[in-house]
């Protein structure tokens, strides 16, 4: 989603994520739904609650300020959430602190959280272009 296509010419490299926060409103929250993804193995894998509102607040920067038009895709390719969020992940794996219990019922809440922050954009893109 961050660097799957090299831009001709230059050493950088883009994903997924900015090509879809091209269309506006719809784009950007499936980004943040494919983001999620990263999101879910962290729980799987019990990483702590810090490492898991570090990752959210990647993922919900990501799609908040990537919704807005033009600049906001310059920033999804500039900020690359996932790359950040693997990141944290594989540290995790590096050197594991077991999660609690209540870390589990924080990251439902996250989890829903951001399911209305996408659903949220979505409703909003949606408005806007029937609004313009």
């Amino acid at each position: 989603m961050d660097e799957g296509l090299r831009i001709p010419g230059t050493q950088r490299r883009i994903g997924l994520d900015p090509i879809f926060g091209l269309v506006p409103g719809v784009g950007d929250a499936a980004g943040a739904v494919l983001a999620a993804a990263i999101l879910m193995e962290a729980v799987r894998r019990d990483i702590t609650r810090f490492a898991l509102v570090r990752m959210a607040a990647n993922v919900a920067l990501d799609a908040l300020l990537g919704a807005v038009p033009v600049v906001g895709d310059l920033f999804d390719a500039a900020w690359k959430a996932n790359l950040r969020n693997l990141a944290l992940l594989e540290r995790h794996i590096a050197a594991p602190a077991p999660a609690k219990r209540a870390d589990r019922f924080f990251v439902l809440g996250v989890s829903v959280a951001l399911i209305v922050l996408c659903i949220g954009m979505m409703v909003g893109g949606a408005l806007l272009a029937g609004w313009v």
